[in-house]
């Protein structure tokens, strides 16, 4: 078994070296998209399927579908923080809590499923308003000790959606 591929299924995000309006095009297409495929994704699976874990000591499924907009809705906000105040330092958010409350570990994945939809309505209408020197706006991300751009979370976001898609689509098919 290796743990690194159970981890990140699809790779780790790498930045490209250009990015322009075709690749921000993509990427907020690849945003928009999610919410329909993780509703596809789990609208099937049963109680049994959605409490198994996608690596050893890793989160159940269903705290992996919580996570997905706890985690994008932090993202919108950074967003819309870096573009409205001069390099804001961010909030950084302890994920691994927030997938330890109860409802992220036990609450119907309908709920979130719901909000990702919701959420990814608005984060994408914003982001279609952005022309390419907005995503060059920075903020700093104090957990990781550096100045990161929109472009940059741009594209993390949309590798973070499908690398959490990738677990839940592997573990559902692995025998």
């Amino acid at each position: 078994m290796d743990l690194e591929k159970l981890k990140y299924p699809i790779g780790q995000f790498v930045m490209p070296e250009i990015f322009d309006e075709e690749q921000a095009a993509i990427w907020i297409s690849e945003i928009e998209a999610l919410p329909n495929q993780i509703k596809k994704a789990t609208e099937n699976l049963s109680d049994e399927e959605l409490n198994q874990v996608y690596r050893p000591d890793g989160w159940t499924l269903k705290q992996v579908v919580h996570h997905i907009p706890d985690s994008h809705m932090n993202a919108y906000i950074r967003f819309k923080q870096a573009l409205t105040e001069d390099i804001p330092i961010i909030r950084p958010y302890y994920e691994e809590r927030w997938a330890e409350t109860e409802e992220a570990k036990n609450g119907g994945i309908q709920m979130s499923v719901a909000l990702l939809v919701s959420l990814h309505q608005r984060w994408v209408a914003f982001l279609k308003t952005l022309k390419l020197d907005d995503y060059q706006r920075r903020y700093i991300h104090p957990a990781q000790g550096k100045e990161l751009t929109l472009a940059n979370m741009l594209g993390m976001y949309a590798w973070h959606g499908k690398h959490h898609l990738a677990h839940i689509t592997n573990t559902i098919s692995i025998p």
